[in-house]
């Protein structure tokens, strides 16, 4: 019955708006539910009563006296139904008895005509409320998406984004749906509810009134304790739904890992076990539908055929006509599919609220970063960068930067190499104030990056990663990411100076071109061309390099080289660097070991020390000399020193 028009998979509408196992999914309903509807709506409040929309608050209004008129004309049709049949019977007295009857046709006309006048109404309603409810959704969804940007790296770690979209994308629903729920629904129900009981004990006596009322709160309390008991089983199904979604979304964006490894069996085996999850929680599902939909169908009709059996003695009473009887009967059909719906209002609601739960739960996660009071813009001059005794740490048992202090003078180039795990990375993290330093400070000309604000940080930092991922989207579209205003001329400028013009020219669609899911279209090195003109389209006073030729063949690698030389030419510029011969020219060189500086120095210098970095640079010399012997013999292009042999040779030292 309430659920009639629902399937299974319908019916289970993503309770669970983030899964992350069994155990956090469990904990993140439970957090959501506590929340409770009063907190909910006191929470969507601003949003569904928007104080800057007055047109929108002028829909509210009329959308409510649309409301109480429908249901005034929906209590008053049984009426025509009653005078109607009154009148064809000829159970009316003289004079009214041949006026009914003269006016048989033109009752049912109109009781025809308030059918129409309720059902337009409704749906006038319902238009009018349409937009203050998508208003709602856009404006929290907005802020819920600003607000995850907001959100710390660690917290988008720590996330699976499958699952975070899911959120968003449940927590949008919820919002409809509540409001679709509560605002055109529950009140709507309530008051003709009232109106129906009011018409029954006014129009036959208290009796009426008292069994529909006894009926309608069985009806609700058989819907509650079922539904209590469903939601535990569409919570087991969005689990495995979540899950089965993570697995697919996972192993999609990993094809090319999946196709190596020869693993589509494998994949298509653990995506089976979540969906076989699924689908022994989806015939629960189905099995409890029907045993909420049996139960309702006996409780109403059991309420329905004492309040008829009551009807007929009053007719034999002569308390009562034929089209009293009648009235009834559709008075409480009438009722029959509020009632109906009032069903499945409960779990809809509760659905609703455990998805806007999560992302009330999201959007009240305090950033790990943030402005603090007063933070100014950053004003990068000169772009002198410095680290005064950093120490930081992702977890406190395990140590990254142990007291780390240097200085890159504006205009110049300063270079970092060491193993992996050393702090290399970590100090781009703190540049761009992904992270907060555990002591120390890091400063722009001068200015603690604490205390300024985080968009002009960035706006002045620039960074080449090692792993570019573009944007599905044109080629032009991810250049101009650099600068939303940049002109095309400028575009094919940075496009130029990142040596990729001519490669991009030569495409069918040039510059229009897609790229793919995460640039999976373009090469290696031409994804890392268009990062670099990206970055010179942003023009940045600062530009952190970060291992950014270290996956490149050798060939590919000196051709990219030459295009970061270009870009950093006049600017301050950090290199975190595998491949020391990329650095050779750099203004300072630190070699970084377990968290510290081990030494410093110009190439020439560190050499002449015959320490840690002349054994790196000696070691991995003899490793390209092979490996470029091998190639020539094979005639293949010889890729760089893979980074795992870089540690082997760094941990060897």
């Amino acid at each position: 019955m309430s659920d009639r028009h629902t399937g299974a998979a319908d019916d289970a509408r993503q309770e669970d708006a983030l899964a992350e196992g069994g155990s956090a999914g469990v904990k993140s309903q439970a957090k959501a539910s506590e929340q409770g509807f009063r907190q909910t709506l006191r929470g969507l409040w601003p949003y569904l009563w928007p104080h800057n929309r007055a047109d929108l608050r002028r829909r509210i209004y009329f959308g409510f006296l649309l409301l109480i008129a429908a249901k005034i004309i929906t209590v008053i049709m049984p009426y025509g139904f009653k005078w109607s049949v009154d009148a064809l019977t000829g159970e009316a007295q003289g004079g009214e008895a041949t006026a009914l009857l003269a006016g048989a046709v033109s009752l049912t006309v109109l009781y025809g005509g308030m059918r129409i006048a309720m059902a337009l109404l409704t749906q006038w309603r319902d238009g009018l409320f349409a937009s203050v409810a998508m208003n709602a959704v856009r404006g929290l969804a907005l802020e819920t998406f600003r607000h995850m940007h907001a959100l710390s790296l660690r917290f988008h770690l720590e996330r699976k984004t499958g699952g975070l979209t899911r959120v968003l994308e449940r927590g949008r629903q919820g919002i409809e749906e509540l409001v679709r729920m509560f605002v055109l629904n529950l009140l709507p129900t309530i008051l003709e509810f009232v109106l129906v009981l009011g018409v029954l004990w006014w129009q036959f006596d208290w009796r009426f009134a008292a069994v529909v009322f006894v009926m309608v709160a069985a009806y609700l309390v058989f819907t509650y304790r079922v539904t209590e008991w469903r939601i535990d089983i569409r919570r087991r199904m969005n689990e495995s739904d979540n899950e089965a979604n993570t697995k697919a979304i996972d192993s999609l964006l990993n094809y090319e890992t999946v196709k190596y490894f020869g693993a589509e069996r494998r994949e298509a085996e653990r995506y089976d076990t979540s969906l076989a999850r699924y689908e022994s929680a989806s015939v629960d599902t189905y099995v409890s539908l029907a045993y909420l939909n049996g139960g309702q169908a006996v409780i109403f009709s059991l309420g329905l055929i004492a309040v008829m059996v009551m009807a007929i003695q009053d007719v034999r009473a002569g308390d009562a006509t034929v089209g009293g009887f009648v009235m009834v009967n559709a008075m409480l059909m009438q009722l029959y599919f509020p009632l109906n719906f009032m069903g499945m209002l409960y779990r809809e609601i509760r659905q609703a609220l455990i998805d806007i739960g999560e992302m009330f739960t999201i959007m009240a996660r305090d950033p790990e970063v943030k402005d603090r009071p007063g933070a100014l813009p950053l004003v990068a001059a000169a772009g002198e960068l410095r680290f005064e005794d950093v120490r930081f740490a992702y977890t406190p048992e395990r140590p990254i930067l142990r007291g780390v202090s240097f200085t890159v003078p504006a205009g110049r180039t300063v270079a970092v190499v060491g193993p992996s795990g050393a702090g290399k990375s970590t100090l781009s993290r703190l540049i761009f104030r992904f992270y907060e330093p555990q002591a120390g400070r890091i400063l722009v000309d001068g200015q603690d990056i604490a205390n300024v604000q985080q968009e002009s940080l960035r706006e002045a930092v620039g960074m080449v990663p090692q792993d570019t991922v573009l944007f599905n989207d044109t080629i032009e579209y991810n250049i101009r990411y650099g600068n939303p205003d940049a002109s095309h001329a400028d575009i094919v400028e940075a496009a130029r100076l990142a040596q990729i013009d001519d490669f991009i020219r030569s495409l069918p669609q040039g510059y229009d071109t897609q790229v793919g899911e995460r640039g999976l279209k373009l090469s290696g090195g031409e994804k890392q061309r268009v990062a670099i003109a990206r970055t010179i389209l942003k023009s940045p006073r600062i530009l952190v390099l970060d291992e950014a030729t270290s996956a490149l063949d050798s060939f590919t690698e000196r051709e990219i080289q030459r295009a970061l030389d270009k870009v950093s030419e006049g600017r301050t510029t950090l290199v975190i660097a595998h491949r020391l011969s990329t650095i050779v020219n750099a203004d300072e060189i630190l070699v970084f070991d377990r968290g510290g500086i081990a030494e410093r120095g110009t190439h020439g210098q560190l050499l002449a020390r015959q320490g840690l970095y002349a054994a790196l640079w000696n070691r991995q010399r003899e490793v390209d000399a092979a490996r470029e012997t091998l190639a020539r013999d094979s005639g293949t292009v010889s890729p760089p020193l893979e980074e795992r042999e870089y540690n082997v040779l760094a941990e060897a030292d």
